[in-house]
């Protein structure tokens, strides 16, 4: 039994399971980009590009954000995966089976160096990425988030995604958000951006307080109003956040809302925003109208924001949460 939840099993043993092996090919220090442009379709480009942004996706990842059916991802996915375009492994469980964890692969890396115009070094790629994320100690939390973001891309309109890296690149003189994304209603006339804070209950309740005037000096240095989610792992934990952030967030006049997994769906009304009305739950759409002054951390124009990060790497630029036009 194949098993993939939007948050993963807490089960979950950080440690490799068998890895595919490839065709034997003639030893060469560079893919052969000139073979794989007559191939790689703008879907494939883009998967490279997620998977840059994201670190590692499932394959019912991808396969809800871009292929119709689980059929026709895997064997494209197999396909990229025996080009090099991608890596991949498949962690061990202690019930079940995992799915499988794609990760860039070198030729991919090396495609979107070239698209650059840079070297394979600044995009970061190393021989080593797909085991150091296999067995990274932060696997489980990244996996939570991107399911957590794959999930809204899929049911609602997510026109952006922003990693935790790329968050960090453009605000980390402030913030370290684990995420960024903007959610547009369907005749575009409203949406909420929001920073994501997904919550395991790793870090003490002072920590997760501590961070809190990093947003408000966000908002106040940038002129700008956007609101904090927290999803937490259980009511407990979320009753607990809320008792502790409610006093500092009401000081530093920070948009706050909590959520916790055993409420579900995401996009339902599962969200509650601290402070005194409302006493319900709202969906994100009514988090929206909640905060009329919101505005959005990342302006239309992203080359008028600061970005941090080395000068020899990969320009960096929002990859769209759905592939191209016409090729989901």
């Amino acid at each position: 039994m194949t098993t993939d939840s939007p948050h993963p099993n807490p089960g979950y043993l950080p440690r490799t399971a068998t890895r595919r092996r490839r065709p034997a090919q003639p030893s060469r220090t560079r893919t052969d980009l000139a073979y794989l442009s007559s191939r790689l379709t703008g879907r494939d480009v883009w998967l490279a590009e997620m998977l840059h942004e994201h670190k590692v996706l499932t394959t019912h990842h991808i396969t809800a954000l871009a292929f119709p059916g689980q059929r026709t991802a895997n064997r494209r996915l197999r396909q990229l995966y025996f080009m090099g375009v991608l890596d991949s492994f498949r962690p061990l469980r202690q019930r079940g089976t995992a799915a499988e964890h794609y990760t860039l692969g070198r030729a991919g890396a090396e495609v979107l160096a070239a698209r650059a115009g840079v070297d394979l070094a600044a995009t970061g790629w190393r021989k080593d990425t797909c085991s150091r994320i296999a067995f990274s100690p932060t696997l489980e939390h990244t996996l939570g988030v991107n399911a957590l973001l794959v999930h809204l891309a899929t049911t609602v309109r997510l026109t952006t995604w922003l990693s935790e890296r790329s968050a960090n690149r453009l605000w980390g003189d402030w913030i370290h958000p684990d995420a960024y994304a903007h959610t547009t209603s369907t005749d575009s006339t409203s949406g909420l951006p929001f920073f994501l804070e997904y919550d395991t209950g790793s870090y003490n309740l002072a920590r997760v307080e501590g961070k809190l005037p990093g947003y408000a000096s966000l908002n106040a240095t940038t002129a700008t109003y956007t609101p904090l989610l927290i999803h937490t792992h259980g009511s407990r934990r979320e009753t607990a956040l809320r008792r502790r952030l409610a006093s500092t967030a009401a000081r530093l006049d920070l948009p706050i809302a909590t959520s916790n997994t055993d409420l579900g769906d995401p996009t339902g009304p599962v969200w509650l925003p601290l402070g005194g009305a409302p006493a319900a739950r709202l969906d994100l759409p009514q988090l929206a109208a909640h905060w009329p002054r919101l505005t959005p951390a990342l302006a239309s124009d992203t080359a008028s924001l600061p970005v941090t990060g080395r000068p020899d790497s990969l320009p960096w630029r929002p990859t769209p949460p759905r592939p191209p036009s016409g090729e989901e």
